[in-house]
């Protein structure tokens, strides 16, 4: 792609940015309205799991797939069809007449979700060729990312209570269709050095793991864990991991190239954006419900208590992608596992009269952490792999997010589900074995974080990153580069 004008090229950012508002923000604005369906549609508490998680189970499963067929057949044209098919789930889910109709309409809205997240990051690595500006364009991708996860439950709650739950939905249309205009008129096509192939069993073995572990979660609570049905399930998920180690390493275009996680920046990348998500989305999961059916405040009302969480985004995390790009992922990565750490410790004592100062100060930490994390997580998993294989390293953080988004759902509503209809103590109570989970991921984070930023793990992204040589220089580089296979 030849090199754009200054100006073209942040406004490639700009359309960029505001197609993964709306995928991300649909992931967090659902949580405040879930009471409100939970009232209109008559669901369950799994119902409501499956509101968030068919959605997020599908971005998990399918994002590596739609980020090498954009690079296959030209990540334009795949955005624009994502766009399409994202405004046309929300539509549905607007008008869905039950909750199931919901939910299958939450899935095609992650069908268009699947070829936005990480085609619109391989856009942009594409548009930025200079490394400095790429990496605060990255940034800002990034916080874009965390910024709108953290705003969603206020404009929810907002819309919740002035238009019904329907409205979170509808206010995607208008924007999806500007993009789509947008992206027409400005994003010019892309497409990496060399086409990759489909993979339809890796594909089958990526959404059967996914599929059999998070349903297994979710079910556990009313089947219990020595069903066979769950023990079948979490069987499945197993043979399922060890078909695509033995398989994909066999394939010359394999959908997870495991060569990518000879780098250990790149799988610690993965394996944080994992745990950020999870302990990120669990904590938003049991918070709406506990401020709504526990406290009794109004949909409005609890998001505006997730102003905090908010605003540390919007503060913080432009500022995070200028540190990342100038002095390295290590700080801010250590920051928000400490602050994730921290947050999980200090909500082990909120109850259900705990002052609202209080509940808010906890929130702070959670703002904090989400405002330090995404940037240099998606810069660590990006900035190190070779141009052509940015639309497969995009999809695979992005994939890390999503899933860890699904399971944080799926464990906290397992955790929570059973003491929400009895409310108060029972709730809380509960409550502590989310907020342990998430002291545990952000110790993980901090330990992660020390092991990637090393001498030594910089030298195995180089080693990954020269595995790829022949994909970027053609076959020749085999026999001028032995040493480098």
């Amino acid at each position: 792609m030849p090199e754009l004008r200054r100006r073209r090229r942040f406004l490639v950012l700009a359309i960029c940015c505001a197609s993964i508002v709306v995928v991300v923000m649909d992931i967090s604005i659902v949580n405040v309205a879930l009471p409100a369906i939970r009232r209109d549609l008559h669901a369950s508490e799994s119902d409501l799991q499956w509101t968030v998680d068919a959605y997020t189970l599908v971005l998990a499963g399918f994002l590596v797939l739609a980020g090498s067929t954009a690079d296959r057949i030209g990540r334009r044209r795949v955005f624009q069809v994502g766009l399409a098919a994202f405004g046309a789930g929300s539509l549905l889910c607007g008008l869905a007449p039950s909750i199931g109709w919901l939910i299958a309409a939450r899935a095609l809205q992650a069908v268009g979700g699947t070829m936005l997240n990480p085609v619109a990051l391989a856009i942009t690595a594409d548009t930025f060729p200079d490394p400095a500006e790429r990496a605060r364009a990255i940034g800002v991708f990034g916080s874009m990312s965390g910024l709108s996860l953290a705003l969603g439950p206020i404009l929810g709650g907002a819309l919740v209570d002035g238009f019904g739950w329907r409205s979170v939905f509808w206010i995607n249309v208008p924007i999806v269709a500007a993009a789509i205009v947008c992206a027409a008129l400005f994003v010019p096509e892309s497409r990496a050095a060399r086409a990759r192939r489909f993979d339809p069993v890796g594909q089958t073995l990526v959404v059967l793991v996914l599929g059999s572990v998070v349903y297994a979660i979710i079910e556990s609570k009313g089947l219990g864990w020595s069903s066979p049905v769950i023990l079948g399930l979490l069987a499945v998920a197993v043979l399922g991991v060890l078909g695509i180690l033995g398989y994909e390493p066999r394939r010359a275009d394999p959908l997870l190239d495991l060569r990518l996680f000879r780098s250990v920046p790149f799988s610690a990348a993965i394996l944080m954006a994992l745990f950020a998500l999870c302990g990120f989305s669990s904590f938003l999961f049991v918070s709406t419900q506990y401020l709504q059916d526990v406290r009794g405040m109004s949909a409005l009302a609890a998001g505006l208590c997730m102003l905090p969480v908010g605003l540390l985004v919007v503060v913080l995390s432009p500022r995070t992608g200028r540190l990342v790009g100038a002095r390295g992922p290590k700080l801010p990565l250590m920051v928000s596992g400490a602050a994730l750490a921290l947050g999980g410790a200090t909500s082990l004592w909120l109850q259900a009269a705990t002052p609202l100062p209080a509940v808010l100060a906890t929130y702070l930490l959670f703002g904090i952490f989400l405002g330090t994390v995404n940037p240099p997580i998606t810069n660590t998993a990006v900035s190190g792999m070779p141009r052509s294989m940015a639309g497969v390293a995009a999809s695979l953080a992005s994939t890390g997010r999503q899933t860890g988004t699904t399971l944080g759902v799926a464990i906290a509503g397992a955790i929570v589900g059973p003491a929400l209809a009895h409310g108060g103590t029972a709730y809380t109570s509960a409550e502590h074995g989310v907020w342990w989970l998430a002291l545990g991921l952000g110790s993980g984070i901090l330990m992660l974080a020390l092991l990637s930023t090393g001498r030594r793990a910089m030298g195995t992204a180089a080693r990954a990153a020269a595995l790829f040589e022949e994909v970027d220089h053609g076959p020749e580089s085999r026999t001028a580069s032995p040493r480098r296979r």
